[in-house]
């Protein structure tokens, strides 16, 4: 090239060249692809303003499961339930709110499982020590259409209540503290 060349003319690769009024960047926010919505699930956005009413899944009240550790961690028969929708009817994402401010989003196309949200609200919680927490155990799942249509409030509890263990006979029930 000769250094005497003023500043070459803009070439195609520039769009302000054509005067194209739209960028690439824009036409891709037009197309979106309807596949990914399974009939049956729903935004909780449109429960809402059908007025719908949502039903928590009993089981999360059962599972005695330490907020910090791993649902995988969980045994059979809680194991069972991670698969279970957590509210009836599905939906496709839902905020768990803790009662100290703390709020979560759990999310799934194909509706948000009992799994999806103990693994949102894990992911906070991973690191923490169980001395680290005050309640450390999740209780359940409560529904406040009043408060907010949109979340859960999460309750959680000091400790699990005890593993299931073999009842003793009538006869020997009175009889294991008097051995002193």
């Amino acid at each position: 090239m000769s250094a005497d060349a003023g500043p070459a003319p803009l070439s195609k690769v520039d769009s302000a060249v054509q005067g194209l009024s739209s960028s690439p960047a824009e036409d891709k926010g037009a197309k979106r692809r309807a596949s990914s919505s399974v009939p049956g699930v729903f935004n909780i956005l449109d429960l809402e303003k059908e007025g719908k009413e949502l039903q928590i899944a009993k089981e999360t009240q059962k599972l005695n499961w330490h907020i910090n550790k791993s649902p995988a961690s969980l045994e059979e028969p809680e194991k069972s339930a991670l698969k279970k929708m957590l509210t009836t009817p599905p939906v496709k994402k839902i905020d768990l709110h803790f009662p100290l401010g703390l709020e979560v989003t759990a999310r799934n196309l194909k509706g948000v499982t009992i799994k999806d949200a103990l693994d949102a609200i894990y992911k906070q919680f991973r690191k923490k020590a169980d001395d680290e927490l005050e309640t450390p155990v999740l209780a359940g799942f409560e529904w406040d259409k009043e408060e907010s249509w949109t979340r859960l409030i999460v309750h959680c509890k000091k400790e699990g209540a005890p593993q299931p263990k073999k009842k003793a006979k009538k006869g020997q029930e009175g009889q294991e503290g008097e051995d002193l």
